[in-house]
């Protein structure tokens, strides 16, 4: 059984401040609850064909797997897929403007698990929607927090 999460949130900051934040992989460890630690294997920035090496925790377990970026519209999509890992995934960001100031941001993660991950897909999806959701949450309070020093925000 495949597995196939979207999840989507309105961030209220513009798509281009959005994008350029979220599409670095060196701030993933800031927004994602789960993400441990991310190396560049490749120089930064980020491109089609760039490598990065992420350590997680999901599911009670410490997985360690590479990324690599197969297609890049910068300020619109990202789409990485695990070259190296505990199963084939594939992870999309899509920013969408939806006014000047506002910016709908999807992910989603798809993958065909193997094994014994294959009978636990829908266990993993579920638990991928909430993680999911979780770290667009943290995203949404990370970006639309007003800049340190500022007299009381944007």
């Amino acid at each position: 059984m495949a597995v196939d999460v979207l999840t989507d949130i309105i961030i209220e900051r513009p798509c281009a401040e959005v994008a350029a934040y979220a599409a670095d992989p060196s701030h993933a460890p800031t927004w994602y609850a789960n993400i441990e630690s991310v190396v560049w294997r490749t120089p930064a920035p980020v491109a089609v064909g760039s490598r990065m090496d992420f350590v997680a925790r999901f599911l009670g377990r410490r997985l360690a797997y590479t990324y690599e970026v197969v297609e890049l519209v910068p300020g619109e999509r990202l789409v990485m897929r695990i070259a190296q890992g505990p199963f084939p995934m594939e992870t999309t960001y899509t920013w969408e403007p939806v006014d000047p100031e506002r910016t709908r941001m999807t992910l989603r993660n798809r993958g065909e698990p193997a094994g014994f991950a294959r009978m636990s897909a829908p266990m993993m999806a579920a638990a991928m929607r909430r993680a999911n959701s979780k770290d667009l949450a943290n995203l949404k309070r990370l970006l639309e927090r007003p800049p340190a020093g500022s007299a009381g925000g944007w």
